[in-house]
């Protein structure tokens, strides 16, 4: 890695649940550790660092608590990113939201979700924006085949929207061609890190990572 690294620029892209927290029982108590922050806060003094999360833009920054790095929620739908180089040398961090048409949907989506879920013990909802999180870890074997009815259910009133599993979770999402590759190449742009001379190292456990990771190999080609 470090023989390939040579004489590139590095911009690092991490995911959060899983690589900088543990996978934990309660998504509300994903807290990463000091030694993972104090890690995090020196490799982004070194390289420009982003991190992706499938969660709200942010919960993922009240997680991690440091300013040197940038910040994409709902799966990269949601992202605070340097304003583009070619339009505006200077200035403040710009916000860029795809989905943002959504919103008035997915709120819908997310007191029906609530009200549909609420008798089925161990199920959790969780806004994360741009996208809505039905968690069923805690939930029984024997209900969970309700629990994805009644999650589909739901979904079928919306036409722009589709289903998608990740851990333990089911997610609603807008159906848009926009994912976490699509985040990582807007990073790439907009931090005009977008030629031959840059190395992006992207590190991520999730199903949603690979979508960067098709991104970043194709870029190696």
């Amino acid at each position: 890695m470090m023989k390939v690294a040579k004489g590139k620029k590095i911009v690092v892209f991490l995911d959060y649940d899983g690589t900088l927290s543990p996978i934990v029982d309660d998504p509300n108590s994903a807290f990463m550790s000091d030694e993972m922050r104090a890690a995090v806060r020196e490799v982004a003094k070194c390289f420009p660092t982003a991190i992706i999360s499938g969660r709200s833009r942010e919960k993922v920054k009240e997680f991690v608590q440091l300013s040197n790095v940038y910040y994409a929620g709902s799966h990269g739908m949601d992202i605070m990113a340097p304003p583009r180089p070619v339009m505006d040398k200077k200035g403040t961090e710009v916000l860029f939201q795809p989905a943002k048409s959504f919103l008035p949907a997915i709120q819908k989506i997310l007191t029906e979700l609530e009200e549909e879920t609420a008798k089925i013990k161990g199920a959790m909802v969780e806004d994360n924006r741009f996208c809505v999180s039905v968690h069923f870890r805690h939930v029984k074997d024997e209900d969970y085949q309700i629990l994805e009815e009644k999650v589909r259910s739901v979904l079928e009133n919306y036409a722009g929207f589709h289903l998608c599993w990740g851990k333990k979770v089911m997610e609603i999402r807008p159906t848009i061609e926009w994912d976490k590759g699509h985040a990582v190449e807007y990073f790439l742009e907009t931090l005009g890190l977008s030629n031959s001379d840059v190395l992006p190292v992207y590190i991520g456990e999730d199903r949603t990572d690979e979508d960067a990771f098709k991104v970043l190999i194709n870029q190696s080609h």
